[in-house]
């Protein structure tokens, strides 16, 4: 192709011999038009497009749908009729029993069958005299009905005096049957013609209901799962197509008696529960490690299908969610909403949440020592504070708390518990172990008390509790804070109340989180009666949280969803109601916001006459013992003069334990030589009145006298 050149661009210096620019342009020659598309290309695509099309697909998964919804409700009807006529049923029975390896049930079926044999075989012998008697019972009936017909015309002739009366009955009745058979004709020509549509429409009917057609040809709610109801037949195959061997072989033995196995599906809460009796052969563990699979065949998500194990032999129980309901929340805790609640330690339970029932799950805190765990930011604490806000309604109850986390989810019970530390740091630690050396303490000296002496109960709780585990601190006396050994102190005081606490109502409650053999020893989680779990990462961890038994009956809080299940626990308790032979429970708690949390708080502050709360432990140095005895006292108008001394050797063992009332009164008439006794009778019991005592605490302050230490 030639080409000519000519430049665009001015030269600006052009050269001397050549005083004139010169412009330089190309000129290229146009691209070749495009070959034309072929017919066929263009009506190939747009075949193509038509019939990909989704109206297409949709209209065309309709028509098949409609189709074989007629043709295999026929199927079915048929087999049905079959299974009636014959004694097919009972034959499939017997082979599911035999193939689940019942004999016994076997044997039972075998009668049956035998039973519906002999009882076919005497229809059919009557058939050989039927005809006869059926002939007999004509005639007979034809002949009586003609003579009672004449008899009624006979009557009616001697009633009116006309002898042709005595027909009229006998003409009525052959003018009706001529009315019937004229009915007949008019109706019989469209009745063939409707009748096989009516046919057709009812066994399309029958299909429709059995959803008797191929997967990819059902509506889309049904092929995604959408509520899609759970029947023994879709249970059937679920555990058909699970993978186990002698399952699905045994399974295709029994036939479509496979439902044999099933038990009735029950309604339960928010979704359904049916227990199934597995064949020989197969062990509950298989079905167990399936449970991801059974979902899927089931058309659920993994964590809405729960499997545990009764008490019947080989079997298992499963329990299936409506699609989505375990992602809709639970009602607000019977706490927040009614505010007249109140709560008893011994007869009362703690409104805690639902089960998967939908029914309210309840826990019995009676002598329960109770260990709460699970991962990270999974509501643990919320759930642990749920059950002390309500006992913290019965007012006899006295709360030592240390929350070794100290961002204030337990600041509502300062004013209500005796004692309550929070801080991350070891030296929170270290008070945290002492306040629990104190409660052994406390715990002797009930021990020790005269038979039959009934004390309040002492709630020990530490959130957080991994903390004190890990603790590296070592006291003045080289004994470690921390760890699992003989010497830990935190561990061996936790131990000690585990091993006698209950007797003497001094309970110990922990949280805990991401447990391990560090930081959770054995002994420790064995010895709570009450364990709960949220959702943990491992089968190893579950079976430390809730123990070997709960996680081979079926407890699996490894398989809750981090963060989308959160404040979920499976509980392994015998103080809340657990179906009969199953070793635990899974429960959806109420949530309670601080706020809330707060307020439950206050109705609990006003129960009481008013509760000191001592932040830090004390060990031995001077006091201040009238302003200790103001502090005690509180916002009460008016204290007794033993609920005063119990207080101070709670606030100080050291320095008030081995106090009597003498050594009060000796304090209080040093402080007002001259003025109204400090200790007096009211109601004819003896008290200390907060108003004289905060006048004697002034008067000293500005007479400078001195402040009645004591060592």
């Amino acid at each position: 192709m030639s080409e000519n050149v000519v430049q665009l661009h001015k030269n600006t210096d052009p050269p001397a011999d050549d005083p004139a620019p010169v412009t330089m342009l190309t000129v290229v020659d146009a691209p070749p038009a495009p070959q034309p598309v072929p017919l066929w290309v263009r009506s190939g695509r747009a075949v193509k497009t038509a019939l990909t099309h989704e109206s297409t697909r949709s209209t065309a998964r309709a028509v098949v749908r409609h189709g074989l919804y007629t043709f295999n409700g026929g199927r079915i009807v048929a087999r049905r009729t079959w299974d009636g006529r014959t004694g097919a049923r009972y034959e499939r029975m017997l082979r599911a029993a035999e193939a689940a390896g019942n004999h016994e049930l076997a044997t039972e079926w075998e009668e049956r069958l035998q039973h519906f044999r002999d009882a076919r075989h005497r229809r059919r012998m009557d058939l050989l005299t039927s005809p006869v008697d059926v002939a007999k019972g004509a005639a007979v009936g034809t002949g009586m009905s003609i003579g009672l017909l004449i008899a009624l015309g006979v009557v009616m002739a001697i009633n009116t005096g006309s002898v042709g009366d005595v027909i009229t009955p006998l003409s009525a009745t052959v003018d009706f049957i001529a009315l019937l058979i004229r009915i007949v004709q008019v109706v019989w020509g469209p009745a063939l013609t409707i009748g096989p549509l009516l046919a057709l429409l009812a066994l399309w009917s029958v299909g429709r209901k059995q959803h008797a057609a191929p997967a990819w040809a059902l509506p889309a709610n049904i092929r995604n799962g959408e509520g899609e109801p759970i029947t023994p037949s879709i249970v059937v195959k679920a555990l058909r197509d699970l993978g186990v061997p002698a399952l699905g072989r045994a399974i295709k033995e029994m036939g479509d008696a496979g439902a044999s196995m099933l038990g009735p599906i029950r309604i339960a809460g928010c979704g359904v529960e049916v227990d199934v009796t597995l064949p020989s052969g197969v062990s509950t563990n298989e079905v167990q490690s399936k449970r991801r699979k059974l979902a899927e065949n089931l058309s659920r998500h993994e964590h809405e299908v729960f499997i545990t194990i009764p008490t019947a032999a080989r079997t298992v129980r499963l329990w299936v969610a409506d699609s989505g309901a375990l992602d809709e929340p639970i009602g607000p805790s019977p706490l927040v909403t009614d505010e007249s609640m109140t709560a008893d330690y011994i007869k009362g339970r703690a409104p805690w949440g639902q089960d998967l029932r939908g029914d309210a799950a309840s826990l019995s805190l009676y002598q329960r020592h109770l260990l709460i765990t699970g991962l990270s930011n999974q509501g643990k604490t919320a759930a642990l504070r749920a059950l002390a806000l309500w006992l913290a309604l019965d007012r006899s109850v006295e709360f030592w708390m240390g929350d070794l986390k100290g961002v204030g989810d337990w600041d509502m019970f300062d004013g209500l518990a005796a004692r309550l530390i929070q801080g991350p740091t070891d030296e929170h630690v270290i008070q945290v172990t002492e306040m629990v050396e104190d409660a052994v303490e406390e715990m002797n000296r009930r021990l020790q008390a005269p038979p039959g002496t009934v004390f309040p109960l002492l709630v020990v709780i530490v959130d957080e509790a991994q903390m004190a585990f890990m603790c590296p601190a070592v006291g003045d006396d080289k004994r470690p804070y921390g760890g699992s050994k003989a010497t830990s102190r935190y561990f061996m005081g936790v131990r000690r109340i585990h091993n006698q606490g209950r007797a003497v109502n001094v309970l110990m409650w922990q949280g805990t989180q991401d447990p391990t053999d560090q930081n959770l020893p054995k002994l420790v989680r064995e010895g709570a009666h009450t364990r709960a779990s949220l959702a943990l990462g491992t089968e190893s961890q579950a079976r430390m949280a809730l123990g070997d038994k709960a996680v081979d009956g079926g407890a699996a809080p490894n398989l809750l969803r981090p963060g989308l299940d959160k404040g979920t626990l499976v509980v392994a308790s015998d103080g809340i109601a657990i179906p009969a032979g199953q070793a635990s429970i899974t429960v959806r708690t109420h949530y309670i916001s601080t706020d809330d949390a707060k307020d439950i708080a206050e109705r609990a502050k006003a129960l009481r006459d008013g509760v000191t709360t001592l932040h830090v432990i004390d060990r031995g140095e001077d006091r201040d013992t009238l302003a200790d005895i103001a502090s005690v006292i509180g916002d009460a108008p008016r204290v007794r003069t033993k609920d005063v001394l119990a207080r101070l050797a709670m606030l100080s063992e050291d320095a008030y334990g081995a106090w009597s009332f003498i050594d009060l009164k000796r304090v209080l008439d040093d402080a007002a030589p001259d003025g109204p006794d400090l200790a007096y009778k009211s109601d004819g019991v003896m008290v200390v009145g907060r108003d004289r005592l905060a006048r004697a605490l002034a008067n000293r302050d500005e007479t400078g006298s001195g402040s009645g230490s004591a060592a």
